[in-house]
């Protein structure tokens, strides 16, 4: 989970002012954590909360992320996602927005199995998203994350997802020029998934993600929670990026993490 909140922040500064390069540097003082950290953060809370009682964790899901938005109500939020967080009647709105699978990384790393992986996926994706296409987009990135914990490759997990969800027939050289700013999943987590299986560790996956530019918070967030499950996280990273959280976020990751899910 960690890995997605370092993509959120690292991407944080380029998301308006795009950098289509991978020499940048990796935090500064204009990076914090937005929407991405703070819904994976409410999704890693309904999990723990829930007690693996699967008839309460869509309402948990409904209660954190409502609560933490609201704690967080600047934090960069969509349009239809920010009057979601505020209504008293919250019902999914069919949006296809990569925010379904930019929090829903804690689903890997909390899962005993792939069935389970998925089943945590698709109850925290639905309150909101429930779009087919944001279904699809929150299954691929959870079995990713699961695949990568059990020990698959890099190349058995890219045939997985090839066969199953997203054929990725481009490279990130070939669309870095081009690609723009595209909030849906399907126009942005195809390229989350390039970026991880073009990489050679953690921290290029998250340089890769944000070299091409668009929704950078976002695609970083998305490949960091993947490329976390395969290759871990440095310290010196980790140490960085928790500077950027307050107590209340930071200790919901050491309480997630404490419970070791994984």
């Amino acid at each position: 989970m960690i890995g997605a909140i370092i993509g959120d922040i690292a991407g944080s500064r380029f998301e308006w002012h795009n950098h289509k390069s991978k020499e940048f540097e990796l935090f500064t003082n204009r990076c914090g954590p937005t929407d991405d950290s703070i819904m994976t953060l409410a999704v890693a809370k309904a999990i723990m909360n829930y007690a693996g009682d699967y008839s309460r964790l869509e309402s948990e899901a409904i209660s954190c992320m409502q609560a933490y938005g609201k704690r967080y109500p600047d934090a960069g939020y969509g349009g239809r996602f920010y009057r979601w967080i505020f209504s008293s009647n919250p019902k999914p709105y069919n949006s296809y927005g990569n925010g379904a699978a930019m929090r829903v990384s804690p689903c890997g790393f909390a899962a005993k199995s792939l069935e389970e992986a998925m089943l945590l996926a698709r109850t925290v994706t639905q309150v909101t998203h429930n779009h087919p296409e944001s279904m699809k987009a929150a299954e691929a990135v959870i079995s990713a994350i699961y695949l990568a914990r059990i020990g698959k490759t890099l190349d058995e997990i890219q045939d997985y997802i090839t066969e199953r969800y997203y054929r990725i027939d481009f490279t990130l050289d070939e669309i870095r020029p081009s690609y723009h700013f595209d909030v849906s999943c399907q126009g942005s987590v195809p390229q989350a998934f390039a970026a991880l299986f073009e990489s050679s560790g953690f921290e290029d996956a998250i340089r890769n993600a944000i070299s091409i530019g668009g929704d950078s918070d976002t695609i970083a967030a998305i490949t960091g929670g993947m490329a976390e499950a395969y290759y871990g996280v440095p310290e010196d990273i980790r140490k960085q990026a928790m500077g950027f959280l307050d107590d209340d976020l930071s200790g919901i990751l050491l309480e997630f993490e404490k419970a070791r899910y994984f």
